[in-house]
């Protein structure tokens, strides 16, 4: 009995040895561990300053920007535009969505990534801006090819000549001094929004104010028009 006692007793005593209550064996681990402990505490550290000090990311709103560079002239086909997100102090006034684009005219060379609005097509849009009465007249230059000197934005003087040298002395006559050109036939084979399918060559459109508009209109019937170059007026 008492041989029996002492081995039982033997047992529960070598038996409570190897068991630590779990605080102890918590602390023994961090204590074998303790440049692991270090470690994990720094990584915990640090992503919690980074997630303190990254800004919210910065609402966008989408929109349709050329897909590559595009030539003045161009008729857009779909390959040409590419969806974007900007941020909405980005967006452009005259923004079109994508079924407005498709099959419009450029009036100016577009670079890759360059926001789409409805002052860079042939159309209404090229007014966008002008003083109030502004409006957008077609010429039909005397020789067509010059038309190719001139680019969307650059400023001419328009002037008539009448008379032929011969029967009835020529006499020219500034018509407008200074008018933008909005639009010309070197720069697309088509007239978009401004002139009916037809013979385009030698075109040219203008923005004038009401008075110049009334000496334009109809000028090219009464004699020949040309246009020169001009600079643009300091300030």
């Amino acid at each position: 009995m008492s041989g029996g006692s002492r081995q039982g007793r033997a047992v529960f005593r070598s038996g409570s040895s190897r068991t630590l209550p779990p605080p102890r064996r918590i602390r023994g681990w961090f204590r074998r561990n303790r440049r692991l402990t270090v470690a994990l505490l720094l990584c915990v550290a640090t992503g919690l300053a980074v997630q303190q000090l990254t800004p919210a990311p910065e609402a966008t709103v989408p929109t349709w920007a050329a897909a590559k560079d595009l030539p003045a002239g161009r008729v857009l086909a779909a390959a040409d535009i590419a969806a974007v997100e900007v941020p909405p102090g980005l967006l452009p006034g005259g923004s079109l969505d994508h079924a407005a684009l498709e099959g419009k005219q450029l009036a100016v060379a577009l670079r890759k990534g360059q926001l789409f609005s409805d002052s860079q097509l042939v159309g209404p849009g090229l007014l966008a801006g002008s003083p109030f009465g502004t409006a957008a007249v077609p010429l039909r230059m005397a020789d067509p090819a010059s038309v190719q000197l001139v680019s969307p934005g650059q400023l001419v003087n328009v002037v008539m000549t009448s008379g032929n040298g011969y029967e009835q002395a020529s006499a020219s006559q500034l018509l407008a001094s200074a008018v933008p050109v909005l639009w010309t036939s070197a720069h697309g084979n088509r007239a978009g929004q401004w002139l009916d399918a037809g013979d385009t060559d030698g075109l040219m459109v203008v923005a004038a104010d009401p008075d110049q508009a009334r000496r334009l209109a109809g000028a090219s019937t009464q004699g020949k028009l040309f246009f020169v170059l001009v600079g643009a007026r300091p300030g």
